[in-house]
């Protein structure tokens, strides 16, 4: 092990945890400011670009239980029955529905269909670039 290794191996820890936290911001944010799932998805992608860069990539695979081939199709089939749904009750493509819940002590949660839609874009672009990354690098995805 070198001894630019350890330095990196060090700095990926913490990087890769601003990195999902960030990634959680901007998927959040994304349904009133700028983010969302595309965004959210390309900065998830590049904290595990930076762990597939800094460790062995064999090692990253084991230790994460995902299967991007997988993730990227859970993330596609999410988003089209979030637009298709809609129709079969009448309503148009893409319609979006909300849901106001009174919670106790952090007072009220706005739920929309458009953070479900969001969030099989954010698995969807997760699984395409680590896939995409992952063959072009040789590694095994």
């Amino acid at each position: 092990m070198r001894e630019n290794d350890v330095v990196l191996k060090t700095v990926t820890k913490i990087v890769v945890f601003i990195l999902l936290t960030f990634g959680f911001y901007l998927f959040f944010a994304g349904h009133n400011n700028p983010g969302g799932g595309f965004i959210g998805g390309l900065i998830f992608s590049s904290a595990f670009i930076l762990m597939f860069l800094a460790f062995d990539v064999n090692e990253v695979l084991e230790s994460l239980p995902i299967d991007f081939k997988k993730l990227m199709i859970i993330g596609s089939f999410i988003s089209i029955l979030t637009a298709v749904v809609p129709i079969f009750f009448g309503k148009s493509f893409l319609y979006q529905s909300e849901a106001h819940i009174p919670l106790p002590i952090f007072g009220e949660l706005h739920l929309t269909t458009v953070t479900l839609f969001e969030g099989g874009v954010l698995l969807t672009v997760v699984g395409v670039i680590v896939t995409v990354m992952l063959s072009l690098s040789g590694g095994n995805s």
